[in-house]
């Protein structure tokens, strides 16, 4: 876009100044949205308000408008990139007003989804998945899982209220459980609803490790109180005392009290990962808390198994 500058130095330098300057004063006028601005204003503008208000009427003229001449957000040719300016009255002269562009509204868009959504040690493709690109259609399970997961979004848009259980997959390796966490958190990322992805493993050890720079208490309760929390691969970590007690079951506890749901992926059923709760990493036999962290797991969640082939083969 040429500049208003060195817009105006070409018709200053021109041999016939008046002639110049009528070219450039017509060429704004035959401009169809200053036309109408114009009679819309007609009572405020006049013959001598337009000769004053040129350069700005040449800005808007020239300008990119609903981002017709520009090709994505860092190529936008305005003089403020992201804007497009508007004619508005001020002064008794015609002035411009710069307001957001339709490309830079979905950008600022797209960023405030992604604040929705806080991953803890996810992998990047699992946190830019959307259900669009789910299979949901070459398994039985992934047909049932794909209802109950429209269902839990439709409850919300009907509502306005989160259903206070959330969805425990399980499965085997590489079926894709995570990514259908991926899915499900930018979908509600959409509704502006904050949802916490972590991966359990490696939660697990950074807890042990908050213990010493003493941020476990933030750290647990920035998880416990998200209004939507997803657990990645529960079952895969080596299972402390500690941790399945003062770390999962606090959390679990706060979530179940709340009526707060939680979405699980795990490579274990109910009864296996209860199984792998039993023995703590020293070799205790534990059942009676591993039965009570289950017992938290089962208000908050409902299973599914989740069939299909190994996409990472």
């Amino acid at each position: 876009m040429e500049r208003i500058g060195d817009a105006m130095k070409r018709v200053v330098n021109a041999p016939s100044l008046a002639a110049k300057y009528e070219e450039l004063r017509q060429e704004v006028l035959e401009d169809i949205a200053v036309q109408q601005f114009i009679s819309e204003h007609s009572d405020e503008i006049n013959t001598e308000v337009v000769n004053r208000s040129l350069g700005k009427l040449y800005e808007f003229s020239t300008a990119s408008h609903a981002c017709e001449r520009c090709p994505n957000l860092e190529g936008c040719v305005n003089v403020m990139k992201g804007f497009e300016p508007k004619l508005v009255i001020a002064q008794r002269l015609i002035d411009l007003d710069y307001v957001v562009c339709p490309t830079k509204q979905l950008d600022d868009e797209r960023r405030n989804v992604s604040k929705m959504v806080n991953s803890m040690y996810m992998p990047k493709d699992v946190m830019e998945a959307r259900l669009s690109n789910v299979d949901f259609k070459t398994e039985d399970s992934r047909v049932q899982i794909m209802r109950v997961a429209k269902n839990f979004l439709n409850t919300i848009d009907s509502t306005g209220e989160i259903p206070e259980r959330g969805l425990y997959l399980y499965g085997d390796y590489g079926v894709g459980k995570s990514f259908i966490l991926g899915a499900l958190a930018n979908e509600l990322a959409t509704r502006k609803i904050q949802t916490v992805v972590v991966y359990v493993p490696e939660f697990l050890r950074e807890m042990k490790q908050s213990i010493q720079n003493q941020t476990l208490d933030e750290k647990v309760e920035f998880v416990k109180k998200a209004p939507i929390l997803m657990l990645d691969d529960i079952g895969a970590e080596t299972m402390s005392s500690w941790t399945r007690d003062e770390v999962l079951g606090t959390i679990l506890q706060y979530r179940m009290a709340e009526k707060l749901p939680v979405f699980f992926t795990s490579n274990f059923d109910y009864d296996v990962l209860e199984h792998h709760l039993t023995t703590s990493q020293r070799g205790e036999k534990e059942p009676m808390k591993a039965g009570r962290l289950m017992e938290r797991i089962r208000m908050v969640s409902t299973p599914l198994k989740l069939g299909g082939k190994n996409w990472r083969d």
